[in-house]
């Protein structure tokens, strides 16, 4: 057992060493910066102090939120960092939308359905790579079909027209806020070619070049109006996009003075075929017109174009062969069998162009819808808005038929 004096030596050096280690870290917090084990780094505190912030994402559609307007453009914010993805979707599939500018907002690009419900899933990065992610839904307001207007398209998807056709748009309900649609109608052509809508009513507009299309052109139709207001309470209630190509280019001069229609072909003379015209009463007109629609064989009747019954004039054929409208109120080319002695001669129809069974069979055979027929010799205009009658407007004014002129 230890004496007594060798237990009081032990003790003093035990308080001894510790008051030497309390010296030390005493000496540690001198203001010298330096903290041994910390190799003159900064404090906890600085550290936290100096990290990034987290970033915040914000919608301008609140979550939960309900009877949004379909027409709602969709945005998304990121402060204090940037997006790295937003996704926008129904069950029915995904919105369209882009990241803009420096990568602090997200824009959406196409219309929302009505009564859907939509989940927006966004993720943020701040500027130390962390991530943070905002989940919100929302549920679009109900529509009936009296509240959305429903576009129809000539021509056909991958028809093929002739160099006058207009590309003709038709809307089931009126457009009053004409501008709002138009900014969502886009027509693209290869080659390029300069042209202009029309609105023909509120629910009519047609587009057309400046000039004949050029044979061989590719058109792209996009009327992308689906939840775009239409005014008074009306939006668009789907997209429609139709491709089509330009045929040869036919144009057929009629000179009803002399009783002919020379057929162009790509600039080339075809044929030179004895007509005839209207006769007095019932005058031809004068001007540019299209091929609308063709019957190879087709009932007239004159009661549908003002004749009645019964009158001295009246008729009702019920094979009118090889059949080509090219007004809405009721010219047509056609088989006139029964006018071959006048035809090349003079003018005895009810305003239609008739020619002989061999030659509209052959002239039906080459056309197509939207090819061009040019009407000079009498002095009855035709009227821009009697079937597809754009090239009878001056350009300037076509223009200025545009909703954004």
């Amino acid at each position: 057992m230890p004496s007594p004096l060798t237990r009081s030596r032990s003790r003093a050096l035990r308080v001894a060493s510790a008051l030497a280690a309390v010296a030390l870290v005493a000496a540690g917090c001198d203001g010298s910066g330096f903290v041994p084990g910390t190799d003159g780094g900064a404090g906890d505190d600085e550290t936290a102090a100096a990290a990034a912030p987290d970033a915040v994402v914000t919608a301008n559609v609140k979550d939960e939120a309900a009877d949004v307007s379909v027409d709602k453009v969709v945005r998304v914010r990121a402060e204090k960092g940037t997006l790295t993805s937003v996704v926008l979707r129904s069950k029915a599939g995904r919105v369209e939308g882009e990241i803009r500018g420096d990568g602090a907002r997200w824009v959406s690009s196409a219309g929302l359905e009505p009564g859907t419900r939509y989940r927006v899933r966004a993720v943020a990065r701040n500027a130390e790579g962390k991530e943070v992610q905002r989940v919100s839904t929302f549920t679009t307001q109900a529509l009936s079909l009296e509240q959305q207007t429903y576009a129809s398209i000539a021509p056909l998807q991958g028809e093929t027209v002739g160099v006058g056709m207009p590309v003709v748009v038709n809307f089931d309900l009126p457009v009053t806020d004409q501008a709002s649609f138009e900014k969502h109608m886009t027509v693209t052509s290869t080659p390029a070619q300069a042209g202009s809508w029309f609105w023909v009513s509120s629910r009519e507009a047609h587009w057309r070049p400046q000039s004949y299309w050029q044979a061989g052109t590719k058109v792209s139709v996009d009327v992308a109006v689906n939840g775009v207001s239409a005014g008074a309470g009306i939006y668009g209630q789907e997209d429609r996009k139709v491709d089509f190509e330009i045929g040869a280019a036919h144009v057929y001069k009629v000179n009803a003075r002399t009783h002919q229609m020379k057929v162009f072909e790509n600039g080339r003379l075809l044929r030179t075929l004895p007509i005839t015209t209207g006769k007095e009463g019932f005058t031809t007109r004068s001007g540019v017109k299209v091929i609308m629609e063709k019957y190879a064989q087709k009932r007239m009747n004159s009661e549908t174009v003002g004749i009645a019954r019964g009158s001295a004039e009246a008729y009702d054929i019920d094979d009118v062969k090889w059949a080509m409208r090219i007004t809405s109120s009721g010219e047509f080319i056609h088989a006139a069998p029964w006018s071959v002695g006048s035809q090349g001669r003079a003018n005895v129809s009810h305003g239609c162009t008739g020619m002989s069974i061999d030659n509209a069979a052959w002239l039906y055979s080459m056309t197509r819808r939207g090819d061009v027929v040019e009407y000079v010799g009498t002095d009855r205009a035709m009227e821009p808005g009697n079937g597809w009658g754009d090239w009878n407007v001056s350009w300037p004014d076509y223009v200025a038929g545009s909703a954004l002129a």
